[in-house]
């Protein structure tokens, strides 16, 4: 038992990234209290599934259009800096949040407001947080493990959060989260600080035009059909599949009769799900056959989407969530280990910015489509969860038919890295088909 537990926190023997760990913990923590707290304010004072989905838009659509160029700034700016820049700003803009939510003033309009503020934030910070990863790992082994480890904290704050925020709101007001988020913030601040980095001498190189690196970015992960294919997946599943957050206070008051303490069990199952996908891709040493991984979690997310939309007792509810947290997150962090192992280290910031911006970038999209289609006068909200179900399930299917030929076209690069064994000569006759350069 010690040596498996051993195993699934190795890449905690980095110092930094013990230290960057510890702090995300409670920051995110901080950070769902604000999603499930701002969700049921926007109910609260609209009583409007389309103004949940255009909240939601106005947090993520920067994310969107933003991402790719913040990731050519990513690949030429000092990691570390941007970061405790990115968090600062952060803590300040929910902060303010608090100020007008205890003070009585807040509007939907400043709500609207300080969203577009988090989103330009995000743009840059996420892309950031993904590519500062290999600096705090120090053993690139443990580069995986540390993926998981990610999405296993993510989701461990994405169980404590909601619930704290149910047992909050319900016994003072949404403000009290805001505030408690804007404090955790402190600790990741000084976690960044208390890193020791290795410092590198200033480079001269003449950087291209943003623009043209853009470019070169946008060729790489179109070229190299691996990378091209998981990005495409991640977008389907995030325009048509994640949505079902902005909807979930709709399905906790109107079709479950319940309040904010149903909601933050609902958040809390899909949590709970999550954490364990998390946790399980955390104690596997190597990517190999994370391919099949993928497509059955795509499949697996689409099944729990419909079994939730169709559900109408908490009962069943609940584990339908804990489905579609497990399989989403095993599907986005599967996508997200193999991408990040096999791309390019000046080519990082680029991608993984293409990575937020399918991920981050298209639920804006999906959730203004889905809170317009979710009014009475529409589809409805079990029907509007339902077709993003199928769609998630197609996707799945599709990406198993194509998996052989992207196992093709990445073993070269595998080899190449050291994690699949093979002898010289055969690594000489596969090197045709590689990364494009």
């Amino acid at each position: 038992m010690p040596a498996a537990l051993a195993n699934l926190l190795r890449s905690l023997r980095s110092r930094n990234y013990r230290l960057f760990f510890a702090g995300q913990l409670i920051s995110l923590t901080g950070t769902w209290l604000t999603q499930v707290a701002t969700s049921w304010l926007v109910y609260r004072l609209t009583h409007s599934t389309v103004m949940l989905g255009v909240v939601s838009f106005a947090g993520q659509i920067p994310a969107f259009a933003l991402s790719p160029v913040a990731g050519v700034l990513v690949d030429r700016w000092n990691l570390h800096r941007t970061l405790i820049a990115t968090q600062t700003l952060a803590m300040l803009q929910s902060f303010a949040l608090a100020i007008l939510t205890l003070t009585h003033t807040i509007h939907i309009s400043h709500i609207l407001a300080l969203y577009v503020l988090q989103g330009l934030i995000n743009a840059v910070d996420i892309p950031a947080r993904q590519a500062f990863l290999v600096q705090m790992v120090e053993n690139r082994d443990d580069l995986a493990n540390a993926i998981a480890l990610n999405s296993s904290m993510f989701n461990a704050a994405r169980l404590i959060g909601p619930s704290l925020a149910g047992v909050i709101i319900a016994a003072t007001n949404e403000g009290i989260c805001f505030l408690a988020d804007g404090i955790s913030y402190f600790f990741v601040i000084l976690a960044l600080f208390a890193m020791r980095l290795i410092r590198t001498p200033r480079t001269t190189e003449k950087h291209n035009h943003v623009l043209h690196d853009l470019k070169d970015g946008l060729k790489y992960a179109i070229d190299f059909p691996p990378i091209r294919v998981s990005l495409t997946l991640v977008a389907i599943m995030s325009l048509v599949g994640a949505p079902y957050t902005v909807l979930m206070p709709v399905f906790a008051t109107d079709i479950l009769r319940g309040g904010p303490a149903t909601l933050g069990f609902l958040t809390a199952a899909s949590g709970t799900g999550a954490l364990a996908g998390g946790i399980l891709l955390a104690s596997r040493k190597t990517i190999v056959g994370l391919g099949k991984w993928i497509a059955a979690a795509s499949v697996g997310f689409g099944a729990g989407l419909i079994g939730f939309a169709f559900s109408r007792t908490l009962v069943l509810s609940m584990p339908m969530m804990f489905i579609t947290g497990f399989c989403m997150i095993t599907s986005m962090a599967s996508i997200n280990t193999i991408i990040q192992t096999i791309v390019e280290d000046r080519m990082r910031g680029r991608i993984m910015s293409l990575f937020t911006m399918c991920f981050m970038g298209m639920m804006p999209f999906g959730a203004l489509i889905a809170g317009l289609l979710a009014r009475p006068t529409r589809l409805g909200p079990t029907y509007t969860l339902t077709l993003g179900g199928v769609a998630c399930i197609a996707s799945g299917a599709i990406f198993l038919l194509k998996l052989p030929t992207l196992r093709h076209a990445v073993r070269p690069v595998l080899v190449a890295k050291g994690i699949l064994p093979q002898v010289a000569t055969a690594l000489e006759s596969a090197s045709t088909v590689r990364a494009p350069e």
